[in-house]
């Protein structure tokens, strides 16, 4: 990892009505979380008991016809011409435990809301058909603008846990953001930039292993295992004022990610930032809700990464995760993988 400053400064903290409805999301450029909605569908109305007849007639759904709402979001995907997500060839998810998990992810992301959920999981398949994400795990970036900026580490329980499972693994994904050297060079062709950030998230998700998943999810969140930690790092950044290029930069990541990964973020730390960090940060709790703020945490010494609970982890972090962030494994650089870089 580069000691070097980076040559600009780097956004303020976020304002939380500027920051977009997050569904996974995954990552931004700056401290700014990426929001899920916790708002509800309208409740339908009722109707009169005088204007309800005695008996309704039980409708009989066709031999095609959706029954469940993941059967509704299986007849969308089948409908569109792109049919992968996150590795998973979509199939129907009575029988395709991967696909299953997809879709349920859709579900959650918004409240059961089945419209929504339609929409969101279209514009994804529209957006990987142009991006075609598992081609840019294939590609090489600039080391000059994307070395040393991201990795994903795995990290590993020493035995199976109390069912006989397989041992238990948490997955992380790690931006650098004081290695960045030049503002210019980093995020100056912003779809240069999107691309290898997406490469990074891509590689992470790799690692959930979901094509080849065999328990399913169900309807609450919480209890989804298929999820991964996200770290960012501000080690040496300038929080004084924002770079046009960083700026839109962070705008057009959070806008894919919010779209295109949800359900897949379980906490992120957002560590060596500034204490006045961690006071908007508190201030942002009056205005997000409880099950979004509480997956964020400001911390302004990263060595301190490695004491934090994540959530009741099986796995033994703190011997596991780089000494720069107060665990005993090996150095970040040495044990994460990050996109190819030449």
């Amino acid at each position: 990892m580069s000691d070097e400053k980076p040559t600009s400064t780097a956004p303020p903290a976020p304002e939380a009505a500027a920051v977009p409805t997050e569904t996974d999301t995954s990552t931004s450029l700056a401290p700014q979380p990426e929001v899920e909605s916790d708002a509800k569908p309208p409740a339908p109305t009722e109707t009169k008991a005088e204007e309800t007849p005695e008996k309704e007639a039980t409708k009989t759904p066709l031999p095609d016809e959706p029954t469940t709402p993941l059967q509704e979001l299986w007849a969308t995907a089948k409908a569109h011409d792109y049919p992968e997500i996150w590795g998973v060839t979509l199939a129907d998810p009575a029988t395709h435990v991967p696909s299953q998990i997809v879709l349920q992810k859709y579900l959650n992301a918004n409240d059961g809301d089945i419209v929504k959920a339609k929409d969101q999981l279209t514009k994804t398949l529209d957006w990987r058909k142009k991006t075609k994400p598992l081609e840019l795990i294939k590609q090489t970036f600039s080391k000059e603008k994307f070395g040393g900026l991201g990795y994903v580490t795995t990290h590993s329980a020493e035995e199976k846990d109390g069912d006989g499972k397989d041992a238990p693994r948490e997955i992380f994904t790690w931006n650098v953001y004081g290695s960045v050297k030049s503002i210019d060079v980093t995020f100056g062709n912003l779809e240069e930039f999107i691309n290898w950030r997406v490469a990074l998230m891509e590689q992470a998700v790799q690692e959930l292993s979901l094509s080849t998943a065999t328990v399913p999810i169900t309807a609450d969140p919480d209890a989804d295992p298929y999820k991964m930690f996200q770290v960012h790092d501000y080690k040496g950044v300038s929080f004084l004022r924002q770079a046009p290029q960083v700026k839109a930069a962070s705008t057009e990541t959070i806008r894919v990610f919010a779209t295109a990964y949800p359900e897949l973020l379980k906490e992120k730390f957002f560590v060596n930032v500034p204490a006045v960090m961690g006071f908007m940060y508190g201030f942002m709790k009056l205005f997000v809700a409880a099950r979004t703020i509480k997956k964020f945490h400001p911390m302004s010494n990263g060595a301190n990464l490695a004491k934090e609970d994540f959530g009741g982890s099986k796995v033994p972090l703190g011997k596991t995760l780089p000494p720069e962030y107060g665990g005993t494994g090996a150095d970040l650089k040495t044990q994460g993988t990050e996109p190819s870089v030449a």
